[in-house]
């Protein structure tokens, strides 16, 4: 029999029960449109995690106290570990290929100024943080690289902190209060937004040296630092290894470079896109449980068939692919329309959530597709299998 002959005997068995048809369709359907919306979704988490990631670039290399594994703790975490200084801090600028560093304090606390009261984040930095995290000044300066030792009592406003305190009036010159100090603003950031929680525009950033006292901290709990553009990473590490084992004697620090931090984030939401596909899967398992019903009742409803074909000389072979022809017919059909409705879905949830960067990854529309062929293959054979060892004797007497 011809392939031309196969597909016009499978698409007429199933317009001639179209409802049936239609609701197997619609099994296997629904659990594409659900694999391609989920993994859209997940695809947009990770793209949108990953974004957030390299806004601040990604040259950067993070040192923070304890080595991993150690009984000290997570680095950052207090701990009895060796901590990490400013002059650590300033001993890194020598390292090879650094172009800047900044080493990091922060806390929350209360800022008065003109008036108001706001509790937010305070962040001690060095001069080369908006280097370091591409950030910008939208008027006034930045923090001078003043000597650690006498830093000067500056102060620099996130947009949304300056806009709570001072309005639309201009902060430059003017006095703020943290605690018991007071601090003259010299500058105002640029709009950055939001970063793992934290509202980078609702912050103020301090001096390092005034964020100890502030804080009544020994230790840093980070420096950040950035190099050479098209420098690897592992060579720029290796440097900074060798220059704080000299000082510490021991190697009781961690380095992560932003391709590990990177890799690792990918790695997690890689899984992440896989599990929610995976839920979706259970919904094509469904429709071929399906497929496994309607593929039996038509053997047993089309019987008197079977038995004219096999005695007009059909081979067995030929109604076993005959039976399969239909089965991955519905199962192909059915993934087309629920790949489209997926897809569609997806397109919609975009744009009612534009900061939701949903996207469609079309290696797995084709494995959604391949899959639910291969259910439709699967659910098939033991329907085909069935009608193609019926005895035609047997089957032309049947009722």
């Amino acid at each position: 029999m011809l392939w031309r002959d196969f597909l016009q005997l499978a698409l007429r068995a199933l317009i001639a029960h179209r409802m049936r048809s239609f609701l197997t369709l619609l099994g296997i359907g629904v659990g594409i449109a659900a694999v391609i919306l989920l993994t859209s979704i997940g695809e947009g988490l990770h793209q949108f995690v990953l974004k957030e990631f390299t806004q601040f670039g990604t040259n950067l290399i993070q040192i923070t106290p304890g080595r991993r594994g150690t009984r000290g703790g997570p680095p950052g975490l207090p701990s009895t570990t060796r901590d990490i200084t400013l002059d650590d801090a300033a001993a890194l600028l020598r390292a090879p290929f650094v172009s800047g560093v900044t080493p990091n304090v922060s806390g929350n606390s209360e800022v008065r100024a003109n008036g108001r009261v706001r509790r937010t984040f305070i962040m001690g930095v060095g001069a080369d943080m908006q280097r370091v995290f591409s950030m910008r000044v939208k008027s006034g300066q930045f923090l001078p690289p003043d000597d650690a030792a006498s830093a000067r009592a500056f102060i620099v406003l996130g947009s949304t902190l300056k806009q709570e305190l001072f309005g639309a009036e201009s902060p430059l010159g003017e006095r703020v209060q943290i605690g018991n100090e007071r601090f003259r603003v010299i500058g105002v950031m640029e709009s950055k937004g939001q970063f793992l929680g934290i509202d980078l525009d609702d912050t103020a950033y301090i001096p390092t040296a005034r964020a100890l006292a502030l804080y009544n901290r020994d230790g840093l709990m980070e420096i950040n630092v950035t190099y050479d553009e098209g420098m690897a990473a592992s060579r720029v590490a290796a440097g900074i290894r060798k220059i704080l084992l000299s000082r510490h004697g021991r190697e009781d620090f961690t380095l992560t470079t932003q391709e590990d931090m990177l890799a690792s984030l990918s790695n997690i939401l890689d899984i992440l896109t896989a599990a929610v596909g995976a839920l979706g899967g259970i919904s094509l398992l469904v429709g071929g449980v399906g497929i496994v019903t309607i593929m039996t009742i038509a053997v047993a409803e089309r019987t008197n068939e079977i038995g004219l074909l096999v005695a007009l000389g059909a081979r067995r072979g030929t109604i076993l692919g005959l039976f399969l022809g239909e089965a991955v017919a519905l199962a192909a059909i059915g993934g087309l329309l629920g790949l489209a409705l997926g897809a569609g879905m997806a397109q919609l949830i975009g744009l009612f959530v534009p900061a939701l960067p949903v996207t469609t990854p079309w290696h797995f529309v084709v494995v959604a597709e391949a899959s639910a062929v291969g259910i439709g293959l699967a659910a098939g054979v033991l329907p085909a299998r069935r009608a193609a060892g019926l005895d035609p004797v047997q089957a032309l007497r049947a009722d």
